[in-house]
């Protein structure tokens, strides 16, 4: 029996060896929690093996087999099984683009193609480069070539510390370099921009499947066909299907292996502009542009000039960011993508039979100019020509080079596909991983799917997205923390506060740069947002937060790579940035933001239960992040990772005293005991008054009606006033307090208790 998927709620699984486990007993161990707080389906992080110690399991190695360490298959159905018996379902997210080869001897499949290299069975499972160098797979897990020298042999395997790999058959006589000279690969050092197959990203650790191949999507997809066929799961989550050779192909084999009922999501991280393509056999996105526009929603547009100039102070030229950006883009595909730019190149000259010196160059400075993750979905057809035309104009020189391109485009084919992959991975490595880290203006813009040059989202587009999606994609996923998101949703509501006091910012960020100057102006003002963001309101800070806080800024400042990276550390830069911190969490500037923080918490507090609130109730199947339902502090991963205290959360659900659990129990209740209305229309709710415009308010079908209040530091001031909220004919009940209203209520009585509502009309 196939459960509707009415809401959801994520678990990250990992297993006993992680450091801490979270299995499908654990899991099964929640469900009267997760029952009692309304969810109706349990979101599983990937179950299928992974490398030994995986802490996220998108690092499969074995994709026929579930994880032995969460529980394995007798495991996953005893979960369903008993889900299954409250009413409950499940949804897993797997992982088609790649495989996990961190330890080659626990993938069997990567394994067997290293031994026997082309004669293997699964050598065309993976998108290896045969042509690149001496024909051999090119391994670049050395920590420079001369390491060759230190290799040994042990029996039938070649060893280097704690690597190992395989020798082929009949090859083991020798000294370890001379038996790795004749192997089917060759180790070489991981700094030389070599590699000999297709990566996720640039994550060499995570080798990229052929999933066009339908023996190889049959192979890696019978675990999945197996949990439909037997009724133990009802929908999935595709991970990341921007890197496959055919996204729509993929996804239409997908449906047909899994039948019409199956929940599908992809994680398809549209641009502002973007729309998810009509055609696709799936019920929408993982929710990343919703997110983007119910945490828009709440951040004030007044404060956009003065952050502005705050952010300039510290020398950055906020008008240069988009060339910032095609600067970072072209970075990313020449130096950290240059093995799949050089074997593109290689593909367009073959296919267009003429080479050009500046073929590179055109293709970097092409996928500059090209804003979405990849454009051959048939909505996108328009992209790629504008892209050409503009790249062209700004770049003259490179016309030759790009007659080369679109030569070898015109049959589509290998270069096609080549040059879509390699825009998703140089848009991520370029984005999310880099400039997300280094603009300061407002960083709880800098999210996934978003766009930090859009400073916020207005009522009009907010609803006439909203609408349309209850149209096109009513059971799309809609989300606010997920476990890729930069910050939790609670962190982003907390800064996004300062768009409301940006003077009051302006002149803590410009005396403690006085105090405590960092080393660097530009990081210091990134830094200090995602302090401010996590610092606590009242407690001592602990030693875990202290330890986080060091971690998080290691990793930003990596990203961010403008004075060090992951690629080259400048321990010296970090050395400096550590002690900066340092004398920010001990000296006399702690005390200060305590102050602060304290001053903005309810205004913090209010936009984070706003926001909660439209991500459960807008048109779309909402996902709660595990440990969400009660304020969260969480970073970015692995820090959002961490253990969650569910004892603490059932206890606060049989309370129901805190606002954020009342919030998130309230909606998903009643989307479960009401799920035609959230099914049914979207429309907007217009307030009238003075303060109207700190309202936002509408209708889900018939009987459901949401109000949430924002900007409320400027509404502190001024008050309501005769602001009313018209609602239609009936008595309606807040679902959270018990208050009854009707007609024409006025603002200060409707948020007399809390700063949102959610009305169910009585007389339905």
């Amino acid at each position: 029996m196939t459960f509707p998927v009415v809401s959801s709620y994520r678990l990250q699984m990992r297993g006993p060896s992680s450091g801490f486990g979270f299995t499908f007993a654990d899991a099964e161990n929640l469900l009267n929690y997760l029952d009692d707080l309304g969810v109706s389906h349990l979101y599983l992080s990937p179950i299928l093996t992974a490398v030994a110690g995986s802490t996220h399991g998108y690092d499969v190695t074995d994709p026929t087999k579930v994880s032995p360490e969460l529980g394995g298959p007798d495991g996953l159905a005893r979960l369903s099984a008993a889900a299954r018996a409250r009413g409950m379902g499940l949804i897993v997210d797997i992982v088609p683009n790649h495989v996990g080869i961190d330890r080659p001897e626990q993938n069997p499949w990567w394994w067997d193609v290293l031994k026997f290299g082309r004669s293997s069975a699964y050598a065309e499972f993976f998108d290896i480069d045969w042509e690149l160098g001496d024909g051999r797979i090119i391994l670049p897990l050395l920590g420079s070539d001369d390491d060759v020298a230190n290799l040994s042999a042990d029996g039938h395997l070649l060893r280097l510390g704690d690597l190992a790999l395989p020798i082929a058959p009949g090859t083991d006589q020798g000294t370890g370099p001379e038996i790795h000279a004749r192997q089917h690969y060759r180790l070489v050092g991981w700094r030389s921009g070599l590699c000999g197959y297709r990566r996720f990203f640039s994550i060499t650790s995570l080798a990229g499947l052929r999933q066009e191949d339908r023996a190889v999507f049959d192979a890696s997809h019978a675990e999945v066909a197996r949990w439909f066929a037997e009724g133990l799961v009802d929908g999935v989550r595709i991970d990341h299907p921007d890197g496959l050779s055919d996204p729509c192909g993929y996804l239409a084999r997908l449906r047909e292996l899994l039948g019409p009922n199956a929940w599908i999501v992809v994680e398809k991280i549209l641009a502002v502009d973007e729309a998810l393509d009509p055609a696709l056999p799936v019920a929408g996105t993982t929710g990343y542009d919703v997110l983007r526009e119910v945490g828009g929603i709440l951040i004030d547009p007044q404060g956009e000039a003065a952050l502005t100039v705050l952010v300039e102070s510290a020398g950055m030229d906020y008008h240069e960011m988009p060339a910032m950006l095609a600067d970072l883009k072209i970075q990313a595909a020449v130096d950290t993508l240059a093995c799949e730019l050089r074997r593109l190149r290689r593909c367009i000259a073959a296919a267009a039979g003429a080479d050009h010196p500046l073929l590179p160059a055109a293709v970097a400075a092409l996928l500059s100019h090209i804003g979405v993750y990849r454009c051959d979905y048939p909505g996108q057809a328009a992209v790629l020509p504008k892209a050409l035309a503009e790249t062209q104009t700004a770049t003259p020189q490179l016309a030759p080079a790009l007659q080369v391109i679109a030569a070898a485009l015109a049959r589509g084919g290998e270069p096609a596909v080549r040059l879509q992959q390699l825009c998703g991975a140089v848009t991520a490595k370029a984005v999310e991983d880099c400039m997300f880290y280094r603009d300061a203006r407002l960083v709880s813009l800098n999210e996934v799917g978003g766009e930090p040059r859009r400073f916020a989202v207005g009522a009009a587009e907010f609803h006439h997205s909203a609408a349309a999606r209850a149209r096109l994609w009513p059971q799309t996923m809609t989300t606010v923390s997920t476990h890729d998101t930069k910050r939790s949703e609670d962190v982003r509501a907390r800064i996004g506060v300062l768009s409301q006091v940006p003077s009051l910012w302006a002149k803590f960020v410009t005396r403690a740069q006085t105090i405590a100057p960092a080393p660097d102006a530009a990081t210091g003002h990134f830094l200090w947002q995602n302090v401010f963001g996590v610092w606590p309101v009242s407690a001592e800070l602990s030693a875990p937060l202290r330890g986080r806080l060091h971690s998080y800024a290691e990793k930003a400042i990596r990203e961010a790579a403008w004075h060090t990276s992951w690629y080259n550390p400048n321990q010296a830069f970090e050395d400096d940035v550590h002690r900066w911190l340092d004398l920010v969490l001990d000296g006399p500037l702690a005390s200060e933001l305590t102050g602060l923080v304290a001053h903005l918490n309810s205004h913090a507090e209010s936009d984070a239960l706003a926001q909660k609130l439209l991500a459960l109730t807008v048109p779309g199947v909402p996902d709660v992040y595990q440990g969400s339902e009660l304020f969260d502090d969480s970073l970015v991963d692995p820090d959002n990772r961490r253990p969650v205290d569910f004892a603490a959360r059932r206890a606060a659900l049989n309370a129901l005293q805190h606002p954020k659990i009342r919030v998130v129990s309230a909606a998903l209740r009643l989307r479960r005991a009401r799920p035609d209305c959230f099914l049914g229309e979207y429309q907007p709710v217009l307030a009238t008054g003075p303060a109207a415009d700190h309202i936002v308010a509408f209708r889900r079908g018939d009987d459901v009606l949401v109000a949430v209040t924002r900007w409320t530091v400027r509404l502190q001031q001024t008050g309501w006033g005769d602001t009313v909220l018209p609602l239609p004919n009936g008595c309606w009940t807040d679902t959270l307090t018990g208050s009854a209203a009707s007609g024409q209520t006025p603002a200060g009585e409707l948020f007399a208790n809390l700063p949102v509502v959610l009305l169910v009309r009585g007389d339905a």
